[in-house]
């Protein structure tokens, strides 16, 4: 076996903490090496919105939005409680906006403010309204050429017309593209540009959220002539003496030593497909469904345990959750609709569970959301809930999948994906809810649509529900009535969209090893790092941020490290 090279630095995991470590890296002058076990880049991050939550950072600050990092800190004291990952919350707050910074200056990735976008928790102490979050400009696929093909797409559910990919800003010009001569032409020129990439194209190549960022990442990575190693996945890492010097790789059958002379940082995306972790620190029942990468299988943790290192507390769930909906795709494959922010905090929608009963604010952040189911279910069936609304709601705002206007209504009700029915009491037997008790919970929710408070569970009353529902509706923008048959139903389930328990690691994203001590020459970020937010989901790009942030701070550090003259052995 012959060693394919010797390096600076190793990175494992080709999504956004892995690919912004290598770039960082390449930017610092260090000879990386990126080893990715699928054919694309990407993982979980090439599917998510791309945001990033930074406080304090400069782009909402030039955008006019001013954001307080003390008020941040307060906030996460607030959310998350003292404990050891106070520190690492500090140097999360100092760092974060030194490393988008970094990166808007040394490369092609670049940053928009989302202006108002409010923390999950917007009631506690400290929690902003705007300026904490940022997204990444969009980009222009064309730019990779053939390595377009390497980019992982997004989710078909994600996607218009076959391969369109659009932003939040997209969303409404597009709903009402006849109702103003400006939607209309957002919406052609959209149409237009999409038109033409399939010509070339297997899908649209305007590409945003998520993919804008891996897109930017990666082309990066290849103007600097970066190595990407695809179909290469890590067997062992190796030590000369204490201090982790390398690793042995398996690539399209072949196996081989890369020697590191400034260490490995793990970044495969964490445990969401791998069922031992799954059961080890999820909640009971284990969630069934997850959003994240499917090559997401605990690589890096499993191999950072052989070498005696921490896996942090089980909190939280150990997950970052969203409800989702499952979608039957025309290849014979289900699909998962994450439930976000487009109808949950609607007016005109109720979240029960099998009593026929609400048991949460529908419109809190999605993670919120599927805490409460877990916690319902402890003592009435929760998984799956139902979302409940009328035909009224449907035309107007959709429902997960089902657009507004409802063009791909009839397809997906006769493919089972919800339930219709021309009464409450039909609708309860047809999903096997209590009927008797659904009809009370909407009476009683119909009159909190006409007085505009809702007496259970305060739907409205924070400034994240109203963000998200319907400022145009009146008194209460998150609660109207259902009463226009047809009536409809969809279960949701609990997904990780990530998980939160991971590597325990210092400030530098050194990996821990049991005895406290970090493992020298070892780094984890993104979702091999227990999370710095403790389990808790304090507001958009919770997972994005922390992960560019720490794969930052984890080359800073291994850069200063003296390089090792590594002799691993070639058998």
């Amino acid at each position: 076996m012959n060693a394919v090279r010797e390096v600076d630095l190793l990175v494992a995991g080709a999504g956004a903490a892995g690919m912004t470590a290598a770039l960082v890296a390449a930017i610092e002058g260090l000879d990386v090496l990126l080893c990715e076990k699928s054919p694309q880049v990407g993982g979980t991050a090439a599917t998510s919105a791309g945001t990033l939550w930074i406080p304090g950072n400069s782009q909402s600050r030039a955008a006019g939005f001013s954001d307080d990092t003390e008020q941040a800190r307060h906030y996460l004291d607030a959310l998350i409680g003292e404990g050891d990952e106070r520190s690492l919350r500090e140097t999360f707050l100092s760092t974060g906006p030194q490393a988008i910074d970094y990166l808007e200056a040394h490369s092609d990735v670049a940053f928009l403010p989302c202006g108002p976008h409010p923390d999950y928790r917007s009631n506690m102490p400290g929690a902003a309204y705007a300026g904490r979050a940022v997204i990444p400009r969009p980009f222009d696929g064309r730019l990779l050429g053939r390595n377009f093909a390497r980019l992982r797409p997004p989710i078909p559910e994600f996607l218009l017309l076959g391969g369109m990919m659009i932003g939040k800003a997209d969303i409404a010009p597009l709903i009402g593209r006849f109702r103003s001569a400006s939607n209309f032409v957002h919406t052609a020129k959209l149409v237009a540009r999409y038109a033409m990439d399939r010509m070339r194209h297997p899908r649209g190549t305007r590409l945003t959220m998520g993919n804008a960022l891996v897109g930017r990442l990666y082309y990066s990575l290849l103007k600097r002539n970066v190595p990407v190693l695809f179909n290469a996945a890590i067997a062992e890492l190796v030590r000369e003496g204490e201090r982790v010097s390398g690793a042995r790789l398996v690539a399209n059958g072949q196996a081989f030593v890369v020697k590191a002379r400034r260490g490995v940082v793990l970044a495969t995306g964490g445990y969401g497909h791998n069922d031992k972790f799954r059961r080890a620190f999820m909640p009971q029942p284990v969630p069934a469904y997850s959003m994240s990468f499917t090559g997401n299988t605990g690589d890096g943790i499993a191999l950072a345990e052989q070498l005696q290192a921490r896996i942090g507390p089980a909190r939280g769930g150990s997950g970052l959750w969203a409800p989702v909906s499952l979608v039957p795709r025309g290849d014979g494959n289900t699909g998962l609709f994450p439930h976000l922010v487009l109808d949950r905090a609607k007016p005109g929608l109720i979240a029960v569970n099998k009593t026929g009963r609400r048991f949460v604010n529908e419109a809190c952040s999605y993670h919120d959301f599927v805490l409460a189911m877990f916690e319902t279910h402890d003592c009435e069936p929760s998984i799956p809930a139902y979302l409940v609304c009328d035909a009224a709601f449907v035309m107007k705002y959709g429902l997960g999948a089902v657009y507004p206007g409802g063009a791909n209504l009839r397809h997906l009700e006769q493919r089972g994906y919800l339930t219709r029915a021309q009464s409450i009491q039909t609708l309860a037997e047809k999903i096997g809810v209590d009927a008797q008790q659904l009809a009370v919970t909407v009476v009683r929710h119909n009159s909190f649509a006409e007085t505009g408070i809702d007496a259970d569970f305060g739907k409205g009353e924070t400034e994240l529900n109203r963000f998200n529902g319907d400022a145009t509706h009146k008194p209460n923008p998150c609660i109207g009535p259902i009463r226009t048959p047809p009536f409809y139903a969809l279960a949701v389930y609990p997904a990780d969209i990530a998980v939160s328990t991971g590597l325990a690691t210092d400030a530098d994203a050194r990996v821990l090893s049991v005895d406290g001590g970090p493992i020298p020459g070892l780094y984890a970020c993104g979702n091999d790092m227990d999370s710095v937010m403790a389990g808790t989901y304090p507001g958009p790009g919770t997972t994005l941020g922390p992960a560019v942030v720490f794969a930052y701070r984890a080359v800073m550090h291994a850069r200063t490290l003296p390089m090792l003259n590594v002799t691993i052995s070639e058998s």
